[in-house]
């Protein structure tokens, strides 16, 4: 059977891309690489880490037996946007690699558009843009956000019928649910599905909900709980943090941005009071994993968290020999 397939099944490795000075981890380096250290350990406990860098200085602390290091140039460090996307095909796992343009032309991405082809034996590359972020799936079932996958630095003059067809032979799904609205306040992706709504099983979502009628995220919110209660799945809301700031700007700190890994979750929390509630949910919803809390306050003073900074892959003969 051909499928895309889905995080919780079991992984090889998990790639990360380290900063370093000439990233717009300039501001923070010091505390973004501690993070970024957490992130790696954590997941060397359950399986291969495949840590990419440009400084040697940045990874010369890292010493653990399922870490695998490549020097590779690159713009940044959102793995998840770049990396390669697995399918199953014909019994067998492949690689897709797909254009990456920094989120619809809004940063330079010419080095690490070309990061996979350079890492990875890639099956097929497309000069279709598609960011590892922008899609969740359980296997059959694509979620997004047509404010992303729609937004005319992508792939503009497609339509979204041409757009859902290409998405459909490419990644063997049977169905395609786009979300029209839902958005986090200084996300600079176009509303990335991972920030907002997540498959946990192939059954169940996962979602940002906001209780707060004040709040600028209310409403839209709101709009996306109502798409989501008339497909198929159960569905969990996830509350928003309160709202942190940083230069006087909001963050888009989420829940919704969590990694599944072989027998543990990568939870971000945010030293906020729902953390707690957060951590006692994923417990129930994934009973036979290892819930890891992870601070990723860092991470979202550069818009993303966990998942975005992270892409597991699942057979580790795809990493060409340096």
């Amino acid at each position: 059977m051909n499928y895309l397939i889905p995080e919780w099944e079991k992984q090889s490795f998990v790639q990360l891309v380290f900063p370093h000075k000439e990233t717009d981890w300039s501001c923070c380096l010091e505390e973004a690489i501690k993070t970024f250290t957490e992130i790696a350990y954590a997941i060397a406990q359950y399986q291969k880490v495949l840590i990419c860098y440009q400084d040697e200085n940045t990874i010369s602390h890292l010493k653990h037996k399922n870490f695998i290091f490549r020097k590779v140039k690159n713009n940044d460090t959102w793995a998840r946007d770049f990396g390669a996307i697995s399918v199953k095909k014909d019994t067998q796992i492949k690689l897709l690699d797909f254009k990456f343009n920094g989120w619809g032309l809004k940063f330079p991405a010419n080095y690490d558009n070309l990061i996979s082809r350079q890492l990875f034996n890639i099956h097929k590359s497309y000069n279709f843009v598609l960011e590892g972020g922008s899609i969740d799936t359980n296997g059959k079932t694509l979620l997004t956000t047509s404010q992303c996958l729609l937004e005319p630095n992508r792939n503009y003059p497609l339509s979204k019928d041409e757009i859902e067809e290409f998405l459909k032979n490419e990644l063997f799904v049977d169905e395609i649910i786009w979300l029209n609205h839902g958005f986090l306040e200084g996300d600079d992706t176009d509303s990335h599905i991972d920030t907002l709504a997540r498959f946990v099983d192939e059954n169940t979502i996962v979602y940002c909900k906001c209780s707060d009628s004040s709040d600028i995220h209310y409403k839209e919110l709101a709009k996306m709980e109502e798409e989501l209660k008339k497909t198929s799945f159960n569905i969990i809301p996830l509350p928003l943090p309160s709202p942190k700031y940083w230069n006087n700007h909001r963050l888009p700190a989420t829940y919704a941005n969590f990694l599944i890994i072989n027998n543990a979750v990568l939870l971000p929390v945010y030293d906020d009071v729902k953390d707690k509630y957060v951590y006692d949910l994923f417990n129930s919803l994934f009973p036979d994993r290892e819930i890891i809390p992870i601070n990723a306050n860092t991470l979202i003073k550069q818009h993303g968290s966990i998942h975005c900074i992270t892409k597991e892959y699942f057979n580790e003969d795809f990493i060409s020999a340096e």
